[in-house]
């Protein structure tokens, strides 16, 4: 039988009635998808947040009315509470509280597929247990008796499972190391390439762009958090030029911040990216908020000021008046439809243009026994052409800067074990 639970979503000082209801609507996909029976919304103006309950008295009377007439098995808010007011919110309600946050790790555990994902959903949930262990051992300090005691077996147990939890926390980033490290070893075969990556709002369209694009079979499905792993796939964009496009876990509002600190490594390839494409799905009546957060989020990784474009999604399900107002303020964005496969080419020929600009070409003159920096070259540009003279060769080839700034590092080191400059023609 599933668990039934209430959801409440509360109206801080600036913000919008309606603002609040698309964050609860938001909030019941989230715990739907974790299989729970939303039996009701509880909503109100919080004109200030109290300390120790979050509520006021009479908000909190309120609620518990509501909790009585529906008779949930769970409260769950929409904003994070800190361990306090969760302890005493379930003290005053006699109910159990959760938060937007837990329901998000919850379902990150379940999609969580790869050993570097779930290392990552297991290292954001201890990190978000450790503060708020008191709650699970209330009932041994209730059991424990006697005046005489100076502390109880509750208290006994959450020091043990503290020093556990991190233990296991510690363990788990040396293992996200690894996983980094190996990685790293990875990406060494992949230099040469123009990096394009796909990052946005959750359920956006991300992966049916990547499928469409490079002819992959991604899971698409129509849920939040469908794809938590960073998918990397080689696209032909043109009869020149080979890109490697990769798919990111999808953003959300009041995304856990350990849930981001965890999947940094996830989002290296973003980071490692030469373009960002923003995703929006403009069919959802608060795009414009998603693309907020995607900038919020990006900022917070340190990939805002990496270049990009935004590409406005779904745009045969769009609300007219929607499309005006964000053209308005997006003139220079893409507006297609990666399922109905509208306009597409406007994104692959925006694509192309980025890199074209990124482009290098460079003249190199080295000896013919120079064998690795000739290779280097090879494998890591587009040959336009070799002219042969008196045992050298001349390179002249195409390369992003990227590449040319790394390329020149690697071959300087290699040609000053043999006492030579970079020979630039």
């Amino acid at each position: 039988m599933a668990e039934r639970v209430l959801l409440v979503g509360l109206i801080h000082p600036g913000q919008s009635h309606q603002l609040v209801m698309d964050h609860l609507s938001e909030l019941n996909d989230l715990v739907r998808t974790l299989g729970y029976e939303v039996v009701g919304e509880f909503n109100a103006n919080l004109p200030r947040i109290e300390a120790a309950t979050y509520l006021g008295k009479g908000k909190l009377a309120e609620l518990k009315n509501q909790i009585g007439e529906l008779n949930p098995d769970k409260v769950i808010f929409d904003d994070d509470l800190s361990p306090t007011q969760s302890r005493n919110l379930e003290k005053l309600l006699h109910i159990e509280v959760g938060s937007r946050s837990e329901v998000i790790l919850a379902i990150f555990a379940r999609h969580a597929r790869t050993r570097e994902a779930k290392t990552q959903v297991d290292l954001a949930t201890l990190e978000y247990q450790l503060p708020r262990l008191a709650r699970r051992w209330r009932h041994l300090e209730r059991q424990a008796g006697g005046t005489r005691m100076r502390s109880g077996a509750g208290e006994k147990q959450i020091e043990i499972d503290r020093r556990l939890i991190r233990q296991r926390i510690g363990r788990l980033k040396q293992e996200l190391l690894r996983i980094d490290r190996e990685r790293d070893v990875q990406r060494k075969g992949r230099e040469g390439f123009y990096r394009v990556a796909l990052v946005g709002y959750t359920n956006a369209g991300k992966s049916t762009l990547m499928n469409l694009f490079t002819n992959s079979s991604i899971l698409v499905a129509d849920k939040l958090f469908a794809t938590l792993d960073t998918t990397i796939r080689i696209w032909k964009i043109d009869q020149h030029h080979q890109i490697l496009l990769s798919d990111t876990v999808g953003f959300i509002r009041k995304l856990p911040p350990h849930l981001v600190a965890s999947f940094r490594s996830t989002l290296q390839e973003a980071q490692q990216a030469d373009l960002i494409i923003k995703i929006i799905d403009i069919s959802n009546p608060f795009c414009l908020e998603h693309l907020k957060t995607v900038d919020e989020i990006l900022i917070q990784l340190n990939l805002h000021p990496k270049p990009s474009l935004t590409v406005f999604n779904k745009i045969d399900q769009m609300d007219r008046d929607l499309y005006q107002q964000v053209i308005r303020e997006y003139p220079e964005a893409i507006y297609l439809s990666a399922l109905k496969q509208l306009k597409i080419d406007d994104l692959r020929t925006r694509i192309l243009a980025k890199l074209l600009a990124a482009e290098r070409q460079i003249s190199l003159k080295l000896s013919l026994d120079q064998v690795k920096p000739i290779a280097l070259i090879r494998d890591n540009s587009r040959v336009l052409k070799e002219s042969y003279d008196d045992g050298s060769v001349q390179l002249d080839f195409l390369c992003y800067q990227r590449v040319w700034n790394w390329l020149q590092q690697v071959l300087k080191r290699e040609l000053v074990c043999k006492n030579q400059d970079l020979p630039l023609v």
